[in-house]
Formats: structure tokens, C-alpha cells, sequence
């Protein structure tokens, strides 16, 4: 990959993927998930359900996608300055949301959809089954996947493995993941070292590494494998979902749509010129996170709300419309303020630390 190193500071196509990730796993829900085993929804959609029951791997490829910014996060700051940033970027958005969601659904009432305070003081702590709680909203389990890999990235920058041996311990790494998912199938492994995800992180990191420093066997054969490892372990949630809704996407077409997911990625990064980045498609990129956290229980309320009056087509496609607006009001007035009060407030006390210590500050980094 012919590219700069990470001097760019915004790729606007990224953000662009990242928004179609999130409306793969909402169209998931509305149209396939909420009229599945569970009956979130009094009505169905099987003519879309066929379809949006590929949405789910929008999750996958939101992965692939963090991957590859967290790996540019990283590239020239310290382990503090990478851990405040992260917490900058993860939990304003989170509290507004998961806040929002205990509201409505303590307002709504439903059996169905059950919330109490416990659960939403549980849920603070964004480990909520942790503490005997369940997650407030149910995609909350992928933010518990995404703090295990920002950890595993803070202490490799803390003990400076991620500068000089990324490429090892990303060979390492793998070889955990295809011999737990392949061999062991330890639980506590899949949580602690992400061997069923961490593939795709993987994936996203080795894409970020070929843009930064550019094409070499070593990488190469590393992106070759962890996408490999990656088909493999696509058959976890395959097995789960027969299981669980009684229909899964086919093994070939697992194998088909993790290859377009990762050609994706590659894509994006090698058409970064083509999209000018603006303040739309900023927004849109910006947008995302509060709706992948808000679309879900409170989408499922609205859309049996509303589908008596209007007909179930337009409540869900309504109901899509109304959680983009939503979400990028969320991201406009409450999240992108508060997340620009802490950075420089958090930034302060590192640095006044870092003076004190007389530790020397990392270069410039991209916006996030």
C-alpha cells in the first residue's frame, strides 16, 4: 500500500464504512432479530429478513475498522495520553446513551424490556455482568470487547512492545486465537485475549501497519492470516445463531462476505483521496457510535409504538430516520462538547505529570 505514514489526520472514508457497519447491524435488528427467537417486535419482516440477517457482521467490521484507528492512535503517543484518549472517546458518548436508554426504558414499563436502578449504576461501570447486572442495552457486549483490546494496546505501549515488536506480538496473538478457537474453546481465553474478534482486530492493525510503514513479507503474511483465521472463527457466531433463531448465513457466504469486509477496509484507506473530508462527513462518522448504542431496545419500543398507526414498514423505516437524527443531535450538543472539556482537562493533568516526572511528551497525533 503506496501511502503517507500517519501525518494525515482524517480519512473521511472511514467514516463513511463506519456508518455503513452501523446500519448493517440496525437493519440486523429491525428486520431480522426483533421478530426472531427473542419477540422484540409484535410483527416481522420476512421478505427483508433474509437479508438484514447478514447485518450482523457489521460488528466484524467495525472491528476491522478499530483495528486500524486504534493502531493510528497509538502510532506516536505514550500509554497515558493513548488511555485518555480512549476514555474520552468511549465513555461521555456511552453515559449519554445508556442514560437515555434507562429513561425510556423505565418510562416504557414493558415486561419485555425490564430496567431497574441497579442495573443502570451496574452498567456505569460498562462491565455490568461483572457485577451480576445485565447490559442495559444488549450491543453493550461488543464496548466490553472493544476495552479488553484498548488494554492489551495500553500495556504494549507501557512496556514499549507496541513500538518495537508489534509485528511479534500480532504473531503471537493469532497463533492464540486459532489455538483456542480451533483446539481449546476456553471461554475465559475467548474474553481475556479476544481469540474469537481477534482476528479482525488484528487485521485492522496489519492494514494500519502496510499504510504507515509500508508493503513487507512479514506483514503481508500476517494480514494473509489473520484473515484465514478469521473465516474460521465466523463459524462461532454461525453455530450460536442456528442454535439460537434456527438459520444462519451459509459457511461460503461467511467466507464471501468476510473477504468484501476486509477489501473494504483496504479500499477505504486506498481511496482516502477520493472522498473530501467536511463537516458532513464528519458528522456522519461522529454519528455512529450514539447510534449503535441507542438503536436497539428503544428502536424495538418505537417501532411497536408505531406500527399500529402507520403500518410496520414505515414505523421501522421511520424509526431508522428518527435514531440517525437523534444520534447525530446526541454527537453535536452533548458528546463532541464534553469530549473537547475533558481532553483538555485530562490533557492538563498529564502533562503537568509528565513535567513533573520529567518524562518527554509523544509528537503530534491525528484527530480522532
Amino acid at each position: 500500500m503506496n501511502t503517507r505514514s500517519a501525518e494525515q489526520n482524517y480519512i473521511a472514508t472511514l467514516d463513511l464504512l463506519r456508518l455503513a457497519a452501523a446500519l448493517a447491524v440496525v437493519f440486523f435488528h429491525y428486520f431480522f432479530r426483533g421478530a426472531a427467537a427473542e419477540g422484540y417486535l409484535a410483527q416481522g419482516y420476512p421478505l427483508a429478513a433474509p437479508f438484514a440477517l447478514y447485518g450482523y457482521l457489521g460488528v466484524n467490521l467495525f472491528f476491522l475498522i478499530s483495528g486500524f484507528v486504534i493502531a493510528w492512535s497509538a502510532e506516536n503517543r505514550s500509554w497515558d495520553q493513548f488511555a485518555i484518549a480512549r476514555f474520552v472517546r468511549l465513555y461521555p458518548g456511552f453515559l449519554f446513551c445508556m442514560t437515555i436508554t434507562f429513561a425510556v426504558l423505565t418510562l416504557a414499563g414493558t415486561l419485555l424490556l425490564p430496567a431497574s436502578f441497579s442495573q443502570y449504576v451496574a452498567n456505569l461501570s460498562m462491565f455490568a455482568p461483572a457485577f451480576g447486572q445485565p447490559f442495559m442495552d444488549g450491543v453493550y457486549w461488543s464496548i466490553v470487547l472493544e476495552l479488553v483490546f484498548y488494554g492489551w494496546i495500553t500495556l504494549a505501549l507501557f512496556t514499549g512492545l507496541f513500538q518495537k515488536r508489534k509485528l511479534e506480538l500480532i504473531f503471537i496473538w493469532l497463533a492464540i486465537s486459532a489455538l483456542n478457537e480451533f483446539f481449546i474453546g476456553s471461554g475465559g481465553a475467548r474474553l481475556l485475549f479476544l481469540t474469537e474478534f481477534g482476528p479482525f482486530f488484528a487485521a485492522g492493525v496489519l492494514v494500519h501497519h502496510i499504510h504507515s510503514h509500508g508493503r513487507s513479507v512479514p506483514a503481508l503474511l500476517l494480514l494473509a492470516a489473520a484473515f484465514l483465521i478469521s473465516c474460521g472463527t465466523l463459524s462461532v457466531t454461525q453455530r450460536w445463531m442456528l442454535g439460537h433463531y434456527g438459520i444462519a448465513v451459509s459457511s461460503a457466504n461467511l467466507v464471501l462476505a468476510n473477504a468484501v469486509m476486509h477489501a473494504a477496509l483496504i479500499g477505504a484507506v486506498l481511496l482516502r483521496h477520493r472522498v473530501r473530508a467536511s463537516a458532513l462527513t464528519l458528522a456522519l462518522g461522529g454519528l455512529t457510535y450514539p447510534l449503535y448504542l441507542l438503536h436497539q431496545e428503544i428502536g424495538y419500543l418505537a417501532i411497536n409504538a408505531a406500527t399500529p398507526l402507520v403500518g410496520k414498514w414505515i414505523a421501522a423505516l421511520g424509526c431508522v430516520v428518527l435514531m440517525l437524527f437523534i444520534s447525530w443531535a446526541i454527537w453535536r450538543t452533548c458528546e463532541r462538547p464534553v469530549q473537547r472539556l475533558l481532553r483538555f482537562w485530562l490533557g492538563r493533568v498529564v502533562d503537568a505529570g509528565r513535567t513533573r516526572f520529567h518524562r518527554p511528551s509523544a509528537g503530534a497525533q491525528p484527530a480522532e
